[in-house]
């Protein structure tokens, strides 16, 4: 099975969580292909058992600009029959905390995916050993939801 891991990080927390997904997911066996999302192509995506979409949160609850080209491609693209988790890291202390993730799940729900309905959000690093642990979890909770679900191929 194929996983896709894409994501747009600043400081380097959203990328590692995506490595921390990434291993995650080949543990369980899958195929994974990991890329920053400025240079993703949305239909690409259609050829993936799991994907997973992360992006840090810009400003006052936006998009990162190297993530907006994806977003609007994904409007041309319908998803559905695929799984999708969405994840990113954030800082509390600005008022919409990880707003980015929550863009991207109402964006692929909007075109039809099945949006994993925990979303990954992450404060800080995520190298912290109990926030490492929740990226594991979360890998382990949406397998089991795609398991629960029929969704096997």
């Amino acid at each position: 099975m194929k996983a896709f891991i894409g994501y747009a990080s600043m400081s380097g927390n959203t990328e590692d969580i995506a490595s921390i997904l990434y291993k995650s997911l080949e543990r369980n066996g899958y195929e994974v292909h990991k890329e920053e999302l400025d240079t993703v192509d949305a239909v690409s995506l259609l050829e993936y058992d799991l994907i997973f979409i992360g992006a840090y949160t810009w400003g006052d609850g936006d998009l990162p600009y190297e993530v907006e080209d994806f977003y609007e491609e994904l409007q041309d693209v319908m998803y559905e029959g695929k799984i999708v988790g969405c994840f990113g890291s954030g800082d509390r202390s600005y008022p919409k905390f990880c707003a980015a993730v929550d863009l991207l799940a109402n964006k692929f729900a909007d075109q039809k995916a099945e949006v994993f309905p925990t979303l990954l959000k992450i404060e800080g690093n995520p190298m912290d050993e109990n926030q490492e642990q929740e990226c594991t979890e979360y890998i382990e909770s949406i397998l089991q939801w795609r398991s629960e679900n029929r969704h096997a191929s």
